[in-house]
């Protein structure tokens, strides 16, 4: 089993390649995988592009319905594949393996693009998130930079503002 900082890069990994297809960032990443996955062998790195633009297919043939789902479901394939990839090599080729894929993500994808380290995936760049009706918004971890919210203020006087309860239980 990988440590989490690998999992995380693993994930990283599977969302980039999912986010960059049918994108200008395609060709690069595409390229940039497939010589990843093959350590310089030129039959592998063949069928690993094979199975890349299998997926950009299988993303640009989705119907909108199911797109999403599409986009999920390659997005975890390719996460398993990275994860297979780095725990069938020794430790010391993983390091390498792992530096090499962190490298390849920073260089082929957009600026605030998605990146890893100890704490898990982070995205860069502007982030917006919505909850509406009941939904609610978690975010773990550290935040830096300015975060806000869409979520109505309850519980307000005229003019005055609150913090949005904890999570877990509130009283009644």
């Amino acid at each position: 089993m990988l440590e989490e900082a690998l999992t995380a890069l693993a994930a990283a990994g599977g969302a980039a390649v999912v986010q960059a297809a049918g994108t200008d960032a395609w060709t690069g990443l595409r390229q940039a995988v497939a010589n990843w996955f093959g350590r310089g062998n030129g039959q592998r790195e063949r069928a690993e592009l094979e199975r890349l633009d299998r997926t950009a297919g299988e993303l640009e043939t989705a119907e909108a319905a199911a797109a999403e789902q599409v986009r999920i479901r390659q997005s975890a394939a390719w996460q398993a594949r990275i994860e297979l990839f780095l725990e069938s090599l020794a430790e010391a080729e993983r390091t390498q393996a792992a530096e090499q894929l962190r490298t390849l993500l920073a260089q082929h994808t957009p600026e605030g693009g998605v990146s890893t380290g100890q704490g898990g995936p982070a995205a860069g760049g502007d982030l917006s998130v919505t909850a509406s009706g009941a939904g609610a918004i978690a975010v773990g971890g550290s935040v830096t930079g300015p975060v806000t919210s869409n979520a109505p203020r309850t519980g307000t006087k005229s003019g005055a503002s609150s913090s949005p309860p904890a999570p877990g239980p509130q009283p009644s």
